[in-house]
């Protein structure tokens, strides 16, 4: 009687250790996904201001590569991230006969946006935060 009472007890407890267990890889499998596309989404706010730079507005609008931050909402399964792009323009530099401009632009991507904007200045964000960061340098 006291072998199955043990036996009992010992199986429960190793039931317990397994839905933890179970439970934890699927938060860290949720978070996984969620920092694939928030890569996704840096990536996109990338390739958005690289098109804005290399195929400028008309001349009314804004400038290829404005001052300050531009935050970018998302749609689809992108649309729980903001991304917030950055651009600075460096030069001219001169290349045989051409005249060349270098463009940084890094964009930051994340699931709890702070007043609209990436990334969290406070550094304290909540459970389940996800941030990404992507720099290219374009020259036209």
């Amino acid at each position: 009687m006291i072998s199955a009472i043990l036996l009992i007890v010992l199986l429960a407890g190793l039931g317990a250790v397994a839905v933890s267990v179970g439970s934890a890889q699927g938060a860290a499998a949720g978070l996984d996904i969620a920092g694939l596309r928030a890569s996704q989404a840096a990536q996109a706010g990338i390739e958005w201001m690289s098109y804005r730079v290399l195929i400028p507005p008309a001349p009314a609008a804004a400038p290829p590569c404005p001052g300050g931050t531009t935050n970018l909402a998302l749609p689809g399964s992108l649309a729980p991230f903001t991304v917030s792009v950055t651009c600075a323009r460096s030069g001219p530099y001169t290349d045989g006969a051409s005249t060349v401009y270098t463009y940084q632009i890094t964009a930051t991507a994340c699931n709890q946006p702070v007043a609209g904007s990436c990334p969290d200045p406070a550094l304290a964000p909540g459970a389940g935060y996800v941030e990404r960061q992507v720099s290219a340098r374009v020259q036209r």
